[in-house]
């Protein structure tokens, strides 16, 4: 048996909008190759308020990048290493609108953690589908616990439509669970124990969230009211 085919297997995506960066809306296309770039640090929340309180209106990101650097925005051992994690920040921060940077810098830590979160699952479509077709149906079927097996059956399912996950070696996918687990505890989309938790958005945050349109608090558990066959 091979390790596809050990398994199920997850739906095809369903195309959507292309969304532009710097909108507050998915930076990555479903048109694209999954972009898998992801596999280091973490939520990063210190370091990305830092990062986004040297923003400006009307400048891009490369240049907050600049000023980031120039500034030492934090303290790390290596330049390389400076540059790698402000420009992984900066990729997460352009998929956030003027409104969600002012509540990401003035709000409290859960909505901190929840906007990351939501900047992370825009950049990154894997993610995203990750949340929604598996964090969020398991904790909707009231299936709480999250382990590397259903995160390794998603990988496979949808490596099936896509070469550049099936072409991924088995070390690097290894590596890419274990950042998503940690993205996804940072953010407190699940516990210590690997157990999903009830998404604490505040009202402001639900409001800016469902003014997009877009339907994204599909990315949170426990955001959106059951259905009477429990689903949203």
């Amino acid at each position: 048996m091979t390790f596809m085919s050990a398994f199920p297997s997850y739906p095809r995506p369903i195309p959507s909008l292309v969304r532009q960066q710097g909108t507050g809306k998915l930076c990555e296309s479903d048109r694209d190759p999954y972009l898998m770039s992801f596999g280091t640090g973490g939520l990063y929340l210190n370091e990305t308020l830092a990062v986004a309180a040297l923003h400006e209106p009307g400048a891009s990101w490369e240049e907050t990048a600049i000023r980031a650097r120039e500034a030492g925005a934090f303290p790390v051992r290596k330049a390389s290493s400076a540059k790698r994690t402000i420009r992984e920040i900066t990729h997460r921060l352009r998929c956030l609108d003027a409104e969600e940077l002012r509540l990401l810098l003035a709000g409290d830590r859960d909505d901190q953690l929840a906007l990351l979160w939501l900047a992370t699952c825009r950049a990154y479509r894997f993610i995203a589908e990750f949340a929604e077709e598996v964090v969020v149906d398991r904790y909707q079927s009231f299936r709480t616990d999250l382990t590397y097996d259903d995160f390794d059956a998603f990988f496979a399912g949808k490596s099936e439509w896509s070469d550049k996950l099936a072409g991924i070696s088995r070390t690097t996918r290894d590596k890419l669970r274990a950042v998503l687990f940690r993205l996804a505890r940072e953010a407190g989309i699940i516990g210590r124990d690997d157990r999903i938790r009830g998404a604490m958005l505040s009202g402001r945050l639900i409001a800016l969230i469902e003014h997009k349109g877009a339907g994204e608090l599909r990315f949170f558990p426990g955001a959106q009211p059951l259905s009477p066959r429990g689903r949203p």
